[in-house]
């Protein structure tokens, strides 16, 4: 399963992102990671979410963001949940389609039972049809 947070940058989706992962820890059952362009909100996390820099291991295409992602649910039978701050960045898909790659992660989660959030910065009637089901928050 993916959800959106959508809106221009400056909108306030990181916070809304921050308060949706810490709240979600409370009655989580599995593991929780959080994925960032840097490691800025570490200490606005819940000490139990992993918070991964997703440029520190030299990503340059959404290929092998993908494959980076379903590394890390490999090495972890007991991941829940997966959040991902700034994902154009991180995903390598600024200026690039996206359905594509949540296509990929909708897959992914259902094969695995992982459930992904992404914060992404575009308007919610920039999105493609198909994708505006799953925005859970517009800003």
């Amino acid at each position: 399963m993916v959800r959106l947070i959508v809106g221009n940058k400056g909108k306030g989706k990181t916070k809304h992102l921050l308060d949706m992962v810490n709240a979600e820890v409370k009655t989580a059952s599995g593991n929780i990671t959080y994925l960032d362009k840097s490691t800025k909100h570490m200490y606005e996390l819940n000490n139990k979410i992993r918070l991964i820099n997703a440029m520190d291991y030299m990503i340059t295409n959404s290929d092998e963001f993908v494959g980076f992602i379903c590394g890390i649910i490999s090495q972890d039978h007991d991941l829940q949940q997966m959040y991902f701050d700034s994902f154009l960045k991180i995903a390598c898909l600024e200026d690039q389609e996206v359905l594509p790659t949540i296509e990929k992660l909708e897959k992914i989660g259902e094969s695995f039972g992982v459930h992904f959030v992404l914060s992404i910065s575009i308007e919610e009637n920039e999105l493609p049809e198909s994708l505006k089901s799953k925005v859970v928050v517009a800003l």
